[in-house]
């Protein structure tokens, strides 16, 4: 049975992987056997961090908005690896603010500036779709692949605007509209792809996790916290199992699916 999880001899992409969960997404692949590619925009922070996962790794400077750079990528990779065996859409811009006594009102809907919105959208939605055609037509040419789609709660359900309230009632900001509506798209494209590939040998399945405590304020975590069915916030190391799931044999009858793992968040 464990054998099904075994990725010994695949190679795995992980774009945005020098974030808090993309760095855990490469660990949980390495630790499976797979022959890592850590991509992100720092080149010497992604060679560094492939280093530390072991000699057999790499790391790419990736634009996912600029399809040249990731066919380059994919040139490199093929030399090295010969194959492209999984793919993480890991990318994705979650709005913050450089000014946080501006936060509130940027973040309204009716101030929410169009350039941020385009931006998000060339990244989380723009993005996803390059790197799965430069990486899984690949995929697709060689017969097999499994690409993962990171989403998020927030692409099934609306964003619950009074957990941004801090302990006096006072809304330090909301969650603005592009991070759903980017995350929503990318469901809808997994199932598009899964259709579209599904006669290639290319598995393509979306993760939805929930939100990760990092460092945020003591009201929102715990706010945040009372609305899961666990009654916290994940870990980044919670979604390692999920992720290691869907790339491997394990899941070799799973295409199309979204897989939720919030804590229970959406359940209720």
């Amino acid at each position: 049975m464990m054998e099904l999880f075994s990725l010994k001899n695949k190679t795995a992409i992980v774009t945005g992987a020098l974030g808090l969960i993309g760095k855990k997404h490469c660990e949980a692949l390495a630790e499976a056997g797979a022959n890592v590619v850590v991509a992100d925009l720092d080149e010497n922070g992604a060679q560094a961090f492939a280093g530390s996962l072991g000699p057999q790794h790499s790391g790419f400077a990736v634009d996912v908005t600029n399809s040249d750079s990731l066919k380059d990528t994919r040139d490199k990779i093929l030399s090295r690896y010969r194959t492209i065996d999984i793919l993480v859409n890991n990318a994705a811009i979650n709005d913050m603010f450089e000014n946080p006594g501006m936060a509130k009102e940027l973040s309204a809907f009716e101030n929410y500036p169009l350039d941020a919105f385009k931006k998000s959208l060339d990244v989380n939605v723009t993005g996803v779709f390059l790197a799965s055609q430069v990486f899984g037509t690949v995929m697709a040419d060689q017969g097999s692949g499994s690409i993962i789609n990171i989403a998020s709660t927030y692409g099934i359900v609306g964003p619950d605007q009074t957990i941004y309230r801090d302990e006096g009632g006072v809304q330090a900001f909301y969650k603005s509209p592009v991070y759903p509506v980017t995350k929503g798209a990318v469901i809808n494209f997994t199932r598009f792809l899964a259709a579209y590939w599904g006669n290639k040998g290319v598995r393509v399945n979306t993760l939805s996790p929930g939100g990760v405590e990092n460092n945020q304020n003591e009201f929102f975590i715990q706010n945040y916290s009372a609305k899961t069915l666990l009654g916290r916030m994940a870990h980044a190391s919670d979604y390692q199992g999920a992720l290691v799931f869907l790339a491997s044999d394990a899941s070799a009858y799973m295409t199309g699916a979204n897989l939720v793992v919030d804590g229970g968040w959406t359940a209720i």
